[in-house]
């Protein structure tokens, strides 16, 4: 280690302290993690009188969050056909189209609702939509009424599906396993002891089925 010194009269070199070390370089910040990657790792559980393990709320959050995204896409595809539907099935079609939207609004405030009774937070922003909803995109380009018709019961049966079936290849690829092969919506709420949420999520099935039937009626019989 390098030393500074004054030489004294008597020749003598008088040893001071040694330099102080270089400043540390500060830390990178750390990486943000995305909605996907954070849905099993919510950044707060809030305390609850909820008898629930917390082991059981945060995954029951987890997965309600999922659900949550999905259906806020589901009611913006909604919309899209309902603004946008033309032909001689206009207005037939347009008021469907926006009573559909009236329930699917009532099911995403069920589930963010069920979120936050856990003791979680109900994460509906746009960005997290983007980032963590299944559903394919709806078409923009689309207009006749039976364009509309297809898209939207595309949407209504896929958003059906991930009520009723948890795929277990996309739980893993987002870090979280919950056991092995596919994974089960309304069941794994039951596994969890989460039998309420279990039975808002057989509601919103009921419901999304009973507006698949509607919207596919009008395709069918002709």
């Amino acid at each position: 280690m390098t030393r500074t010194g004054t030489t004294t009269r008597s020749g003598t070199t008088r040893r001071g302290p040694p330099p102080p070390p270089p400043p540390t370089p500060p830390l990178p910040p750390p990486a943000s993690l995305s909605a996907s990657e954070t849905r099993f790792e919510t950044t707060r559980l809030f305390s609850t009188k909820n008898d629930l393990p917390e082991t059981s709320r945060r995954q029951a959050v987890g997965l309600l969050n999922q659900r949550l995204a999905e259906c806020i896409d589901l009611q913006a595809q909604c919309k899209q056909a309902h603004w946008n539907v033309k032909g001689p099935t206009f207005i037939a079609l347009h008021k469907l189209f926006d009573e559909i939207n009236e329930d699917v609004e009532d099911y995403v405030d069920l589930i963010a609702e069920r979120i936050v009774q856990l003791g979680g937070v109900a994460e509906g922003t746009v960005g997290v939509v983007a980032d963590r909803s299944t559903l394919v995109d709806y078409p923009l380009a689309l207009s006749t009424g039976a364009e509309h018709v297809a898209a939207l019961s595309d949407a209504l049966a896929m958003f059906g599906r991930t009520v009723r079936v948890e795929h277990g290849e996309r739980v893993r690829q987002r870090g979280h396993v919950l056991g092995a092969g596919r994974e089960r919506g309304i069941d794994e709420m039951n596994d969890l002891q989460d039998a309420d949420s279990a039975d808002i999520l057989t509601e919103i099935s009921r419901g999304v089925d009973k507006w698949l039937w509607f919207v596919e009626a009008h395709q069918q019989g002709a």
